[in-house]
């Protein structure tokens, strides 16, 4: 499990390989917030490497979601596959993320 975190023009992109669970949850957020406190505001998690989130994983996402609005920062997802895309349906997150399909597309809304 890694995160890796790089920038693309303005926007903070996190690459997350492997999964995103209540073991690592805590890295991801920290990292996160670590750049919206040095004032990034556009991230974007990209889970093209990723195969499994758990609850907490959820947790995170929407407290991560949360801070960066209260920042006036945006956040967008990327590349979920299809086993994530039905996670993120079931539990009604796809009405509070926006997701999109490929990296591209991600960073061009933002």
């Amino acid at each position: 499990m890694s995160f890796a975190m790089n920038k693309q023009d303005e926007v903070v992109v996190v690459d997350v390989e492997g999964q995103l669970i209540v073991g690592n949850r805590q890295e991801l957020k920290q990292k996160v917030l670590d750049e919206l406190e040095r004032g990034e505001k556009k991230f974007l998690i990209d889970f093209s490497r990723t195969g499994y989130i758990d609850s907490s994983g959820l947790g995170v996402l929407v407290s991560l979601s949360k801070k960066i609005r209260e920042q006036g920062g945006e956040l967008r997802l990327a590349n979920l596959n299809d086993d994530l895309q039905t996670l993120f349906e079931l539990t009604k997150l796809d009405t509070l993320f926006q997701i999109s399909d490929t990296r591209e597309r991600a960073l061009e809304s933002l």
